[in-house]
Order: C-alpha cells, then structure tokens, then sequence
C-alpha cells in the first residue's frame, strides 16, 4: 500500500487501488483452481464453519461463540480452524473427491503471513496415496503461477520457480543436513525421546530449550529456526515423513512407525500446504487427541470437546489422503504481494 495513503481507511478508493492488482490475481488464481479440480472430477463442497469441535491440536486457538436455542438454552461452538472435520464426514458419507475453499479462524495469530480470518483450500481424494494429493499441491502452485503469468515466487530476498521439479526431502534428512541432528534415534514406540532431542539440540544448534519444553516443543523450535529458512529456495521443497509424534492425523508409515504419511510444500521458506494419508483408526485419533488436548490443558488452562461424531466417521471412512493449502499465502506469492492482508479483500474487523 502507498505510504502517502495509510491514515485513510481500508475502504478507500486510493487504499483499495493499491491493492487492485492483487485481487485480480485472487479472482484469476481462484476461476484457475476451480476449472482444474472440475476437469479432475472433484466436486466443491461447503460446509459449516460453527462446529462442536474447531480442531484438537495443542497450539491452535479457535473463536467460541454461544448459540441460544430460542428456549433459553445456551450451546457452545467454535469456529472452525480448518473444514477437515466436516469433509471426512462426507468421505465417510461416500464422497469420492471433494474441495473447499473454507473461511477458517486462527485467535492469536496475526502478521504477515498471518490472518486471524482467512482462506484454506482443502481437498480430499478417497482410495489414494499421498503422493496423489503431494501431486495435486504441485500442480496446483503451477496453475497459480500460470493464472497471474509470474515466472518465480519471491519473498523476504528469497526466490523458488514454481515449474521447477520439486525438492523431495524428508524430514529426518533435513534435520541432519541444517541441524546436525539424527532425529529418528530420538524417537521409540511412536513417541519422542525429550532427552534425547534436548541433548542434541543444545550441542548441535543454539536452540533455546525451556525446562518444561516438550519434545514436540524443542523439534518445532529446530523446525523453525533451522530447518524452514532453507526449504523452497529456488524451487518448492516437499518436506516429508514427518516424526510419529507430529503425525496429527495422518496415519503411520507402514515400512517405519516412527515416522508418518504426512508432509509440507514450501516455497521462500513459507509453509505453503500440510498433507496427509489420513489416519482411519478411531481409538487411535483419540488417543492423539486426548494427549493434544492435556498439553493444552497444561499449557494454556483450557481444552476443546472432543467430535464425537467425527470418530465415528474416521471409523467408516475409505482409506484416503488430503491436503490444507494457505490459499491467501499462494496468492501472495503469485500475485507478488509482501503481505497476506494485501491478497483479501477486507482486512480483519477492526483494522484500519
């Protein structure tokens, strides 16, 4: 946005012609993805964004809401983090290939790639791989570059052609080779090895390791500080096999349990698309979830209910894979943006 305009609103006619440009690369991104999903026999869905339940991971903080029934009687919802509760439903219900852009809700976060309100484009495909899905997010980047004619993706002084053939590396590589860290021999039975990985952290990176940090919390930190500058430099990297305890919901890697069917596609060191071949075991989604949700509990005094109705459809699903792809974030790059507020249309309430 020009700097002489930052005092008038959002709504204004010179604010919002700075910012033209980067809604018409939204507009031609969007009638892109969509044609192609059509072509490949997928149908849009949209579902609810009031849930029972916004998602039972540790770090991620939902909206709430009460709903008063007319009779007086008040029920609590969230809005949803992320449309994949719903969409398994209707994989268990017998949809073959299905995707959403859905408006999801993140509280606490807010930056330049962060959005309190945003757009993720998810999509599931019953009765495949997950290199079926890690395809589809690589086309898909491609159709995004060729709608909006950009020949590579920059940010932050870093750059990655978006038609280049992909780096494929997994996580365990990544971390030996930008850490100096053998992080399968910190993990045992699915679960971390919090010695271990401290022990390694602290002699090999200068990884700051609180006393009541978790392995979970110390491989994040690793991720972050070291690992993710150096992904999707010059060309997207698809970083996978993620650790068993990152698996969330992704199912393990029948050759390796100690690593998962899950990977992430970066581009400029931004975390672009988070993908799994879904987990179908029930009692085991809820033991992750129970586990999930004590460290919330423990870390932040609160916890979210958990759907019932949702493990009961990861029971009856098909084996299948999915992605969650950070739409705005895809066009920030493609359209050439330095920040995901100038890819929407509306700011966040409140914001001028």
């Amino acid at each position: 946005m020009a700097d002489h305009d930052q005092l008038s609103p959002w709504w204004s006619a010179t604010r919002h012609a700075d910012i033209r440009p980067f809604l018409a690369a939204r507009s031609a991104i969007t009638k892109a993805i969509r044609a192609w999903f059509d072509e490949q026999g997928f149908a849009e869905v949209e579902t609810g964004i009031l849930q029972v339940s916004p998602g039972n991971e540790t770090h991620l903080h939902a909206p709430r809401t009460e709903l008063n029934s007319g009779t007086g009687a008040l029920a609590t919802r969230y809005l949803r983090t992320s449309p994949e509760f719903a969409c398994k439903k209707l994989l268990a219900a017998g949809e073959p290939r299905i995707f959403e852009f859905a408006r999801v809700f993140r509280d606490r976060e807010r930056g330049d790639l962060h959005l309190p309100e945003f757009t993720m484009l998810e999509w599931y495909r019953a009765d495949a791989a997950y290199d079926a899905v890690m395809a589809d997010s690589i086309v898909i980047i491609a159709h995004a570059a060729q709608a909006t004619g950009i020949g590579r993706f920059s940010f932050r002084g870093s750059s990655a052609d978006p038609f280049a053939e992909p780096e494929l590396l997994t996580v365990a590589a990544a971390f030996e080779r930008f850490a100096g860290i053998d992080l399968l021999a910190t993990i045992a039975g699915g679960e971390g090895d919090r010695a271990g990985l401290a022990a390694a952290a602290a002699a090999r990176t200068r990884v700051r390791i609180a006393d009541d940090d978790t392995w979970s919390d110390i491989f994040s930190k690793v991720l972050v500080e070291h690992i993710e500058p150096n992904l999707g430099q010059g060309r997207l990297t698809v970083l996978f096999e993620y650790p068993a305890p990152e698996a969330a919901l992704a199912r393990a890697k029948a050759s390796d349990p100690r690593v998962a069917e899950r990977f992430e596609i970066y581009a400029c060191g931004v975390e672009l698309a988070n993908g799994f071949g879904e987990l179908t075991d029930a009692g085991e989604q809820r033991r992750r979830f129970m586990q999930a949700m004590d460290e919330k509990a423990r870390r932040y005094g609160e916890r979210y209910p958990l759907d019932e109705d949702f493990l009961d459809a990861v029971a009856k699903m098909p084996e299948a894979s999915g992605v969650a792809l950070g739409f705005d974030r895809l066009v920030m790059l493609a359209g050439g943006a330095l920040r995901i507020d100038q890819v929407v249309w509306t700011p966040p309430a409140g914001e001028a």
